[in-house]
C-alpha cells in the first residue's frame, strides 16, 4: 500500500510554516509554534489521530496569534488532503462524543473533499492564559476548508475553557483517525 503522508510549506507575510504528516503514523508529534497552549492542542490532535505531524511555525506573534493558528490549520489541511489522495478506500463517516471531566463535546466528520464547518461551541472565558478561544474556531475552519472535510463539533456542556477547547480537538483527532481508516 501507499505511503499517505505530504509535506506542506506555506510562506507569507506574516508567516513562515512548514507542516509534514504520515496518515498512517503512531501519534508522534513534533511541533513548535511559539504558541504554548496551541502546541498542547496539536499534540491532542496527533496523540488522538494516531496521525505523524511535525510542524514548524514562526509568525507574527508580537501582533497576536491570529495569524500563526490559521495558517497552520490552512498548511495542516493541505497536508492532509494531499496525504488522502483520492480518498478510495477508506471508511469516510465517523463521529465520537468525548468526555473530560466536566464537559462533553461531539465531533462528526465526512472525508469527503467538500469542506464545510458546523461549529456548535461556547467557551466561558475569552481566554486560555493568553490564548483567544475565539482561535480554537479559526483552526478548525482553516483545517475542514483546506483539507476537504465536512466538520461538526458540538459542545454539549463544560464549565472550564481548557477542557471545551481540549475536547474539540481530541474529538476531532479520534473521529479523523476512524474515518480515515482504510
Amino acid at each position: 500500500m501507499a505511503a499517505r503522508s505530504a509535506e506542506v510549506s506555506r510562506k507569507t507575510n506574516e508567516t513562515d510554516i512548514s507542516v509534514c504528516v504520515n496518515v498512517d503514523g503512531t501519534g508522534k508529534a513534533e511541533i513548535a509554534t511559539g504558541i504554548g497552549f496551541f502546541d498542547h492542542m496539536l499534540e491532542q490532535l496527533c496523540r488522538h489521530s494516531l496521525i505523524d505531524m511535525r510542524i514548524a511555525a514562526k509568525g507574527d506573534l508580537h501582533i497576536d496569534d491570529h495569524h500563526t493558528v490559521e495558517d497552520t490549520g490552512i498548511a495542516l489541511g493541505q497536508a492532509l488532503s494531499r496525504a488522502l489522495g483520492e480518498r478510495r478506500g477508506i471508511v469516510r463517516y465517523a463521529s465520537i462524543d468525548l468526555a473530560m471531566d466536566e464537559t462533553l463535546t461531539r465531533a462528526a466528520i465526512d472525508v469527503s473533499g467538500r469542506p464545510f464547518l458546523v461549529w456548535n461551541v461556547a467557551f466561558t472565558a475569552p481566554k486560555i492564559g493568553t490564548f483567544d478561544t475565539e482561535l480554537v474556531r479559526e483552526f478548525f475552519q482553516a483545517l475542514s476548508q483546506h483539507a476537504g472535510i465536512t466538520l461538526h463539533v458540538t459542545n454539549h456542556y463544560g464549565a472550564n475553557s481548557h477542557h471545551i477547547a481540549e475536547t474539540c480537538f481530541k474529538a476531532v483527532a479520534r473521529a479523523l483517525r476512524a474515518a480515515t481508516e482504510r
